[in-house]
């Protein structure tokens, strides 16, 4: 048997799912479940290789990517790879699960409960608490929509689409509000402390 070269695998690929892509946009119901199966199976594949630590999670992401190839596929642009299109949506429902994972983690974080232990968090609590009213203070001086913006994307990790979605506004505003919010954070930081 003869094996063919992966450039050559890659480009039959993107012919087939390509070619069931635009029968399915163009109404055949057969050819899109045909594309949204061969599709399923490479993002399988594509998240598997990359959460080998978490493979529950891997049927999660197929769906959260499929939804998501679903309900974009009116602004795929035909004369772009849709291979590259699909990754693309990949990569970033898995940086979306890595950063809700690692938000997560953080929470949940063990720590030792010797006497040295306790001594320091308490210690570093009580700095922290201080921070925190600090923070609190400095953000207060801001607009509301730049404090929350601040608030959700720095503080909380959300993300710019998260974000836009709580509070209603495009994801150029929040950037806009996050922007200016840091600016005017700092100009008050420069004021307090000369």
């Amino acid at each position: 048997m003869q094996r063919i070269p992966v450039s050559e695998q890659l480009h039959g690929t993107e012919l087939r799912l390509h070619g069931l892509m635009l029968r399915g946009l163009d109404g055949d119901a057969q050819a899109y479940r045909g594309f949204l199966q061969a599709t399923s199976a490479h993002l399988r594949a594509y998240f598997r290789r990359r959460l080998q630590r978490w493979p529950d999670e891997v049927e999660d992401l197929v769906q959260e990517c499929l939804l998501a190839i679903h309900n974009q596929r009116l602004t795929y642009d035909t004369g772009v790879p849709l291979t590259s299109w699909i990754h693309a949506i990949a990569r970033y429902k898995l940086i979306d699960w890595l950063r809700r994972h690692a938000r997560r983690d953080a929470l949940h974080t063990p720590y030792d409960e010797d006497d040295d232990a306790q001594a320091l968090f308490s210690s570093a609590d009580g700095d922290a608490a201080e921070a925190s009213r600090d923070l609190a203070r400095l953000l207060a001086t801001l607009p509301a929509q730049q404090r929350d913006a601040i608030v959700h994307t720095k503080l909380d990790g959300w993300s710019v689409r998260e974000t836009a979605g709580a509070m209603r506004i495009s994801e150029a505003s929040v950037k806009v509000a996050v922007h200016r919010g840091l600016k005017a954070l700092a100009a008050n930081l420069r004021m307090t402390t000369t």
